[in-house]
């Protein structure tokens, strides 16, 4: 700082100087001399001085600071001439960093001023002091100190060298808010991108303070409000204070929320002959008697204004007004129709983007250049673009065109990073330990594309997939895509047969309305499934006896077959008791090589209107999916299931959830249906069960516990409440669950009678014992299976957790029960 102040003296004195020597100059130098200079060429000096008035020669020494070549420049008199007397700063040879490990120095170095092969200037070092500090004041650590130093090197080269001390992280200590009696500070909390610091913090960077995040975040809140009905609520203030006691940041944010508000009137008041008011009512998306909904009005605009601009009116503008009675706590909204001024877009301009193509920023417009100016519309795309993912910041604004009705609109963004590799990892009961590695990039190539490609490797379970979606196919909003995948199941307690599936998938989203989405589809893959038949896993042994393993069976004499070094079998002791895979398997598995190719066309038909997609807590989304197998390949059915939540929040941040589901499937043509093709739930359907261990089951196969065979109907109903844990900071992501489930699955019509010679299995047990041809079914029922349990959810910053401890209530007698059930993931 005080090299920095010696160059500002020394440039008042040299201006003083030069100032006086002006008054005596004549009206034209005769000659200009150059001194001091060694890099720099002096023709290029005396190009700054252009004239010998004050005025000029001033400027010239001004310009000649500014190019931040010099740190000192002289003007004198030599006779009839000038002297200019310059001392050169050194050049930068390199600028390097220590003590940054949490900030990369590419970061640093993008930026601070001081370049390579550029000038050196205190100054400029001074202020690129201060940006390091703003990076680390972004990254959570405000603590960080930063110093500087330089190292002369010969030809006045020198190099920079910031030290930096990055300190502790000083993040989000507290969140506090003021005025607030309708929602805790827990709930609003929970609203909020910004967290508190915890023992998770190392974990996580959503405690960084950012002034910026904190502005979204109170936007966020300010719509909730909204939303539920407080038209009147307002942020009083937001105070963000330092304290380095305490090693964070504490944050006050002060509110008034008012009354809640119902919707007391709707109209519609069109100055528009051609727009009547009765038909713009249908848009209306709410009702009197309604709780007021921010998010509703907002909605209905931008629907009465499509629809104004596909009847021709492209300048009429809706405008919403809501008249409050604070004494009846009510509001009329009005829904003002009226032409706005004629105002064109000349241009849409688009600056930041030095990766995202600007078609991909475009097309979230619903207008172009040439069209009409509309407000709403133009908010909308601001929206659009913010959910993408792709920019950190998104704003459009306004300029004035080259005429009174011409606007050029000037959408600013700033890109982001979009790929990433993640490493995944996670445990259930099913498929035992999981590892994922993923490589996901949703912006591919600048194009908006989302690619992903994932390897998953298991204790059972191996596959791969790529995934491909093209967001704007024939740009029109249809989400055009494919999947390619091929998986290994291996044998677990709950199936005797590991299968490989190998397909793809061509699906197409079309988006009907905001909340309704049809998705076509075409799949088609092949299923191989085959059952082991070895000393560890003898599921075959009755029809193919493993040595060592299988028990000899005896003639009618008593004698033995064949002595395989294990005894004779008995009806206790034999090749079913060691586990016996069901002959609709072994016939599944014999046919073809086991081998089934599945060629379908379906489609999923869904609604959604629930809040968030990560934790909802109000809202329905549905889901009508059905599929058709039969264009081509071995199969022919139809399958359609249906799945409907719905979320609805009680009391504060207790959310109750109702879950309906049911499915159907029927073969059609004379074809009969194949056991892998049937529905095989568990806790899916009731929790406190095992994997496929609801439904028809293979009885007569020894050990029917890895013995489902599915069914063809289903339905099932669910109760949840979940709610925070008392003691638990909420920004951990652990809450509880308290449930009630009820369903069931019935309807296995598949082949019982393998005696006919086409798939026949022959028996190699005595016949008193032995397993026979035909399938013994047990569990097809119509009973109504339930359970009530507890579970202990946690949106980890690893992944989603969750344990269920669940009791079956009411079961059949060959149904598979378990009272824990544990899954998780974990990116890291």
């Amino acid at each position: 700082m005080l090299r920095f102040k010696g160059h500002i003296h020394r440039f008042a004195f040299a201006a003083t100087v030069l100032l006086s020597l002006l008054a005596f100059l004549p009206a034209a130098f005769a000659q200009v001399t150059v001194r001091g200079n060694s890099r720099v060429d002096s023709e290029t000096i005396r190009s700054y001085f252009t004239g010998s008035d004050n005025t000029a020669v001033n400027q010239g020494v001004k310009d000649l600071y500014a190019t931040g070549l010099f740190s000192d420049v002289r003007v004198s008199r030599a006779g009839k001439g000038v002297v200019i007397t310059v001392n050169e700063n050194k050049i930068i040879n390199r600028v390097a960093f220590e003590g940054n490990s949490k900030v990369k120095a590419e970061q640093l170095q993008s930026e601070i001023t001081s370049k390579s092969r550029g000038p050196y200037s205190t100054s400029i070092v001074n202020a690129d002091i201060e940006r390091i500090k703003d990076v680390y004041r972004r990254s959570g650590r405000a603590a960080a100190s930063v110093t500087s130093r330089t190292v002369d090197l010969p030809n006045g080269r020198l190099d920079v060298v910031f030290t930096i001390n990055e300190g502790d992280k000083t993040g989000v200590k507290t969140i506090n808010f003021v005025g607030n009696t309708v929602y805790s500070g827990g709930k609003l909390r929970d609203l909020m991108n910004t967290t508190e610091m915890n023992y998770l913090s190392f974990f996580k960077s959503s405690d960084v303070y950012d002034p910026e995040k904190i502005g979204t975040d109170l936007e966020l809140i300010r719509r909730f409000y909204l939303k539920n009905g407080y038209a009147d609520f307002r942020v009083v203030g937001s105070d963000a204070r330092f304290d380095a006691a305490q090693g964070g940041y504490i944050i006050t944010i002060t509110v008034e929320e008012g009354p809640q508000y119902i919707v007391g009137s709707v109209t519609v008041d069109s100055h528009n002959a051609a727009l009547p008011n009765d038909s713009l009512l249908p848009m209306v998306r709410f009702h009197n008697g309604d709780v007021y909904n921010g998010d509703l009005v907002e909605k209905t605009v931008e629907a009465m204004t499509r629809e104004v601009n596909r009847r021709g009116y492209a300048f009429s503008q809706v405008k919403p007004r809501g008249d409050r009675d604070p004494a009846t706590r009510t509001v009329a909204i009005v829904f003002t129709v009226e032409d706005g001024p004629r105002v064109y877009i000349e241009r849409i301009v688009i600056k930041g983007n030095t990766r995202t193509r600007d078609y991909v920023i475009r097309r979230e417009f619903e207008i172009g250049e040439g069209d009409a100016y509309n407000k709403v519309l133009i908010d909308k795309a601001e929206r659009r673009l913010n959910g993408l993912g792709f920019f950190k910041k998104v704003k459009i604004t306004n300029e004035a065109g080259s005429s009174a009705d011409r606007v050029v609109v000037v959408v600013d963004v700033e890109d982001q990073p979009t790929g990433s590799l993640s490493v995944s990892g996670g445990y259930s009961t099913t498929d035992g330990i999981i590892a994922e590695l993923a490589v996901t990039e949703t912006n591919f190539l600048g194009r908006g594309q989302y690619v992903r490609t994932a390897l998953t490797l298991g204790q059972r379970t191996r596959g791969i997939e790529f995934n491909f979606t093209e967001p704007y196919f024939l740009d029109q909003r249809l989400a055009a895509g494919f999947d390619l995948f091929a998986k290994k199941t291996d044998i677990s307690q709950y199936s005797y047969y590991d299968n490989f599936v190998t397909g793809g998938t061509l699906r197409l989203g079309v988006p009907v309305t905001d909340e309704v989405t049809f998705s076509p589809r075409y799949s088609i893959y092949r299923s191989q499934i085959s059952i082991p038949n070895t000393a560890e896993n003898p599921y075959n042994d009755c029809n193919s006896p493993v040595f060592g393993t299988t028990p000899s069976p005896a003639n009618a004499d008593g004698s033995l077959i064949q002595n395989f070094g294990t005894g004779a079998a008995s009806p206790t002791y034999n090749c079913l008791t060691n586990g016996e895979a069901s002959i609709a398997l072994k016939q599944a598995a014999a046919l073809n090589n086991g081998v089934t190719v599945t060629s379908s066309f379906g489609y999923t038909l869904s609604y959604n209107t629930i809040d968030n997609n990560k934790n909802p807590t109000s809202g329905i989304l549905a889901e009508l999916r059905q599929d058709i197998a039969g264009a081509g390949g071995d199969s022919k059915y139809v399958r359609t299931t249906g799945d409907i939540r719905y979320y609805h929040e009680v009391y504060d941040q207790i959310v109750g959830i109702i879950h309906l589901q049911g499915g159907d499937l029927r073969a059609y043509g004379g074809n009969q249906l194949r056991i892998v093709d049937n529905f095989n739930l568990g806790p899916t359907l009731v929790r406190g069960f095992a994997p496929s261990g609801i439904g028809p089951r293979d009885i007569g196969s020894g050990d029917p516990a890895g013995n489902p065979l599915g069914g063809t109907e289903y339905f099932g109903a669910s109760a949840e409440t979940q709610f925070p844990i008392w003691g638990i900071p909420r920004d951990l992501g652990i809450k509880g669950a308290l449930f009630a489930d009820a369903g069931t699955l019935f309807g296995y019509h598949g082949q019982t009678d393998f005696s006919n010679g086409q798939g026949r299995i022959a028996a190699f047990s005595a016949p008193t014992f032995g397993q026979g041809n035909f399938l013994v079914v047990g569990g097809d029922t119509t009973k109504i299976r339930s359970s009530v349990g507890a579970s202990i959810i946690w949106q980890s910053p690893l992944g989603p957790i969750r344990f269920d401890f669940a009791k079956a209530i009411t079961k059949d007698a060959n149904d598979q029960t378990q009272f824990f059930r544990f899954s998780g993931g974990a990116t890291f």
